[in-house]
């Protein structure tokens, strides 16, 4: 099968909730208020203890209590509260995965790591709205459980890289087509937004000329997070290019301050997503 029909397998299978799709009604709706969406948020005790957690993390930074889901709306803005639904749901969705706790603590670890990495360095690179990122990280790989659901021994394959592979064209090879791909096809039929498919789809793409920000920052973030995971005994010139760095004005102290940043955040944001692979700190 290819990418495609991976994806429109994987959506029978994982579903997301009638509450995600009336709140994406509520949402694409401009007569809709913030109250209108915050009553139905509510209607859902887990999302509205998930979202009142993030709000008041640091990750937000915000000085004051969010204690109120309309509170949150107000503050944090209608497509940031959108993003932290769409991080619940997709994360709730993907618990009917047949996959050990092991690999599933593995792969949300990775999963923080990149989207802290590229919320930080959109952050300190002055792009508007950076905390929107964080959902490119974080659902930037949920191709790999697809893969997983139907055939695992294909991942366990894709695991094994060489000093001279990188897991991007390790996929390529054994399946035909990328994690990448196959997650972006899996978030279109989830009807998920077109700014959230985009940079997904192409963030392996080696060509920064037609790239968007938010897809060249995914490309960085990702490889980032593999230097520190799967790749951490490459070169890191072998997994991202000076040439790469230069076209966003990354410096080397920036990466290390953004692999600090992820030690430090990560536990918090593990606790909220995946309280499993929290408890392994």
């Amino acid at each position: 099968m290819n990418a495609v029909e991976y994806a429109e397998q994987a959506s029978e299978i994982f579903v997301l909730s009638d509450s995600f799709v009336r709140i994406k009604e509520l949402i694409d709706n401009e007569a809709s208020t913030i109250d209108d969406i915050a009553d139905v948020i509510l209607l859902d005790p887990g999302l509205s203890a998930t979202i009142l957690k993030l709000s008041n993390s640091s990750f937000f930074n915000y000085p004051g209590k969010i204690d109120t889901i309309s509170k949150a709306v107000l503050i944090l803005g209608i497509t940031e509260v959108y993003n932290l639904v769409i991080a619940y749901f997709t994360t709730d969705a993907l618990k009917k995965l047949k996959a050990s706790p092991e690999y599933l603590d593995d792969f949300w670890e990775r999963s923080v790591d990149c989207a802290l990495t590229v919320k930080f360095l959109g952050t300190k690179l002055n792009v508007p709205n950076a905390e929107r990122l964080f959902i490119l990280g974080l659902l930037h790989n949920l191709g790999e459980l697809v893969i997983h659901q139907f055939m695992p021994e294909k991942v366990e394959q894709c695991k094994h890289i060489n000093s001279d592979e990188l897991p991007w064209t390790k996929q390529l090879q054994i399946l035909g087509f990328s994690y990448a791909e196959i997650t972006a096809e899996l978030l279109k039929q989830w009807q998920l937004p077109y700014s959230l498919i985009e940079p997904i789809r192409y963030q392996d793409e080696e060509e920064f000329q037609h790239s968007t920000d938010e897809t060249k920052l995914l490309y960085i973030a990702k490889r980032v997070m593999t230097l520190n995971h799967q790749c951490n005994r490459h070169c890191q010139a072998d997994v991202i290019s000076d040439e790469k760095l230069e076209a966003l004005s990354v410096q080397q102290e920036l990466l290390r301050d953004a692999s600090d940043f992820c030690d430090m955040e990560r536990l918090s944001i593990l606790a909220v997503l995946n309280p499993s692979a929290s408890m392994l700190y």
